[in-house]
């Protein structure tokens, strides 16, 4: 087997006579990285004996690839077993430091190896999401030609950030975020590793490992970073579940969000504080406008949302939701956070608890369709505004009646253009201050129409 020597965690690494002395200055979550298949901790619907990968690798015979799963969940830590366990030129590197330039550099490597040693090169691409179309383009055919088995490692979702062409070479593999039970049994191993873990200098009784656990959100690394933090700030070697909580929540341990404001979980989390909030649930509505501020979410984003929600899904049914929103941009612009959480959770409730109706948004939807559908139709003359003689005189404004010499501000008279003139938009419903205005345009409907 051939290592590249440039790959970030190189494995020959481990076989030096500077391993130990790595592992001991090197973070847990680091010296924890597992050396076996077998010790891999979650993802044993692709990996289990008997899976596709664990056969392609069993057989050496590892296909181009794709990773895609949440951060700490064992990309990388799955393709660098896929390199030991495999007779490959193994490279590795990422998509925030690498080029075109790189890549091609490798692609050149690559073909020497196969030359000279008969050996294939698989290359890793960390974050290949960070690569834009034409960088992606320079792997296509040298993967399609098999010169590369590419193994790509992405958070964010391919359909989107893989170029059709490249995706449609590669073997997706969905990895999950670890359980709950995964990553307690992760953290034992590494409470009781004395090689490369804590050793048993701490004692942790499993509810306080569920509490780790919880709090890590399925995320091997950021669960054994919280072990680690935690072995650091206290000098008892057995701590009750409370004593955890109290230095959790004396600030001796952070505990970041996760939270990508550029990636998928940024959508994933909007997403359902927008349909928490058309559902009339202001408990998620409160609790997703808390996950996105604390993942430090720009709170102007967040009003926008709310003051496109408050006509999209509130409309008519309570016009002084627009009003509550467009305040709360104000309040968000003059106070700033921390305090403008107030006057967001003020309008989130407020919007929440609101009447729903679509109409309006629906309305426009209607009138656009229309617009495309039969172009720039005919003004009625009646409408059309007679700014000089000649136009006058050819019947601009001619028999326009103005809706105030009415009494009751109604009149008859051509609006729409000839051929659509039937046409609905606007169909208000029959809920909050919406339905005074449906009585009120069923009222003028009859009116027109005798």
């Amino acid at each position: 087997m051939v290592i590249d020597m440039d790959q970030e965690f190189d494995n020959d690494l481990f076989e030096s006579s500077s391993r130990k002395a790595l592992l001991e200055t090197a973070p847990l979550a680091f010296r924890m990285r597992p050396q076996d298949l077998d010790e891999l901790a979650g993802q044993s619907h692709i990996i289990a004996p008997g899976r596709p990968l664990r056969v392609w690798i069993d057989q050496d015979r590892v296909p181009s690839l794709l990773f895609w799963g949440p951060s700490g969940c064992g990309k990388t830590t799955l393709a660098q077993l896929i390199a030991k366990h495999t007779y490959s030129h193994f490279v590795t590197r990422s998509a925030v430091m690498s080029g075109v330039k790189d890549i091609k550099e490798v692609i050149e490597k690559a073909g020497e190896t196969q030359k000279i040693y008969s050996r294939k090169t698989i290359l890793f691409l960390d974050e290949i999401h960070r690569f834009n179309k034409a960088q992606q383009d320079v792997l296509l055919p040298h993967v399609e030609s098999g010169l590369i088995t590419l193994i790509g490692a992405t958070t964010e979702n391919p359909s989107f950030e893989v170029n059709s062409a490249l995706l449609s070479r590669l073997r997706v593999l969905v990895l999950k975020p670890l359980s709950e039970d995964e990553l307690m049994d992760l953290l034992r191993r590494a409470l009781n590793n004395k090689e490369n873990g804590l050793g048993g200098e701490l004692f942790l009784e499993d509810e306080s490992l569920k509490f780790l656990a919880s709090i890590a959100g399925g995320d091997a690394r950021r669960g054994l970073t919280l072990l680690e933090s935690l072995s650091f700030s206290t000098t008892e070697k057995k701590l009750s579940l409370e004593k955890v909580k109290d230095l959790f929540k004396a600030g001796s341990i952070s505990q970041p969000i996760q939270y990508d404001k550029n990636g998928e979980e940024h959508f994933n989390v909007i997403s359902a504080f927008i349909k928490s909030l058309r559902d009339s649930d202001p408990h998620a509505s409160l609790y997703y406008l808390a996950r996105l501020i604390e993942g430090g979410e720009d709170p102007k984003f967040i009003v926008r949302r709310l003051i496109v929600f408050a006509s999209e899904d509130i409309g008519n049914a309570d016009p002084r939701a627009l009003m509550i929103a467009v305040a709360a941009k104000d309040a968000v612009d003059f106070v700033g956070l921390p305090e403008c959480r107030i006057n967001l959770a003020q309008a989130v409730t407020y919007l929440s608890l609101a009447p729903k109706s679509n109409a309006s948004y629906e309305g426009i939807e209607n009138a656009l369709k229309e617009v495309k559908e039969t172009g720039a139709l005919a003004v009625p003359l009646n409408l059309r505004n007679a700014v000089s003689a000649f136009m006058k005189n050819i019947g601009y404004g001619k028999g326009y009646q103005y809706a105030h010499q009415n009494e009751k501000a109604k009149v008859k008279q051509k609006r729409l253009p000839d051929g659509i003139k039937k046409k609905r938009f606007y169909f208000p419903k029959k809920v909050g201050f919406e339905s005074n205005l449906f009585e009120k345009l069923s009222q003028l409907e009859s009116f027109w129409d005798h």
